[in-house]
């Protein structure tokens, strides 16, 4: 199978690793533990075999010295949703964090779902393991986001006077971050979610236009989803019904999975300007199998989730730095004074704003002008159906 061949060929190939091993150096800095999105992914990645600790090895990035590895659980977002099924995450997430430490890495991100598997403040890991530092990336997703929200909104000529924007997951500790910022550069934003008395606690606390319905939404210039949450996806006729009739849609999509996902998208890619959000760039990150390991997670030369920024950041800045006050924050916060404060983290590790992407191919054309015309097909970045845990990204 193709995943056991990459497996391979990355463990050959991380001329790093074996350096490190001749030196003395811990394996790993920083480990990036995350969940499989399905049972076709969970096949994907471990074949027929299910590993023996629970979990096992994903890519391997590298970022100004900084080894860094994605740890993949055996186990689904589906399974996540049941008790039984949570107790087992929780399980072999420990697992992962024991693996980590012994192999020497001192910071560990909770990628997509494994985040909200030990309550918001992590208490439990914290406790077991008193010598890494635990963040869950909020912090550095949000900084990126508002970036490229900020930039695309601008690349597209949408200004705060005309522009109205939907907004998936206005609760969230993402969304509520871009509502605060949204509303106060003074755009009309309207608020989706599922929950009417959510939606109505929004609208009395900040006036936003709310929906619980997206066909209800009305007409909007942009939307930017923070939510991985099936029942917030964008289908065909979303983009459709949201679009005004003479211009095509801004999409903004920090989720993971896309909110618009690959296969949506290619199917209205005339009606949409989509852009993916909430990652960094770095000229000295580089992945073992260079452009097979990205292309396997859609990502460009040099870009990383902006969540394993933060991790790699945050590494820099006390081990290489000696910045250990940041050590005794709390990552699993997400809040305006961290969110700037690892905005400064960020910039002198050496990470920036990616050129804007979408699935990791570079988007040059925001003009939102829509003529109709036959539809064109889309081709994603070359590789991105080889095997790889899609929901990696954070």
């Amino acid at each position: 199978m193709l995943s056991d061949l990459w497996r391979v060929m990355v463990a050959l190939c991380d001329y790093r690793a074996w350096w490190r091993k001749l030196t003395g150096r811990p394996l790993v800095d920083v480990v990036f533990i995350t969940h499989l999105r399905d049972e076709a992914e969970r096949e994907r990645f471990f074949g027929h075999r299910v590993p023996v600790l629970g979990h096992a090895n994903g890519p391997r990035i590298y970022q100004n010295g900084v080894a860094g590895r994605v740890r993949g659980i055996y186990s689904t977002a589906a399974e996540m949703l049941t008790k039984e099924g949570r107790r087992l995450a929780r399980a072999q997430c420990i697992s992962a964090c024991e693996w980590a430490e012994y192999n020497g890495a001192k910071v560990v991100l909770l990628a997509a779902s494994t985040k909200r598997l030990f309550g918001r403040d992590g208490a439990i890991l914290k406790e077991r393991f008193p010598n890494l530092l635990f963040t869950i990336g909020d912090n550095g997703t949000a900084q990126m986001l508002w970036v490229d929200v900020e930039r695309a909104l601008r690349n597209a000529k949408l200004d705060q006077r005309n522009a109205r924007i939907l907004l998936i997951d206005p609760y969230g500790p993402q969304g509520a971050c871009m509502a605060r910022r949204l509303l106060q550069a003074g755009y009309r934003v309207v608020a989706w979610c599922s929950n009417d008395t959510t939606l109505a606690d929004i609208h009395a606390e900040t006036g936003m236009e709310i929906t619980s319905r997206i066909e209800d939404a009305g007409q909007v210039d942009a939307v930017v989803s923070c939510t991985h949450s099936v029942s917030a996806r964008l289908g065909v006729y979303d983009i459709t019904r949201l679009r005004h009739s003479h211009r095509k849609l801004l999409v903004i999509d920090a989720a993971e999975p896309a909110s618009l996902d690959i296969d949506a998208y290619a199917i209205c890619l005339e009606e949409v300007v989509r852009q993916d959000a909430g990652k960094a760039y770095s000229s000295q990150l580089h992945y073992v199998l260079g452009g097979w390991s990205r292309r396997l997670l859609m990502l460009s030369r040099g870009v990383v989730f902006g969540g394993y920024a933060e991790a790699l950041a945050l590494y820099q800045a006390i081990h290489q730095l000696g910045q250990h006050e940041l050590a005794q924050m709390d990552w699993f916060e997400l809040d305006c004074p961290r969110i700037i404060q690892i905005g400064t983290v960020l910039t002198y590790a050496g990470f920036a704003p990616p050129t804007p992407a979408c699935f990791g191919k570079r988007v040059d054309d925001f003009d939102l002008a829509y003529a109709n015309r036959p539809m064109t097909a889309f081709t994603p970045m070359s590789g991105n159906t080889l095997p790889m845990m899609a929901s990696v990204r954070n």
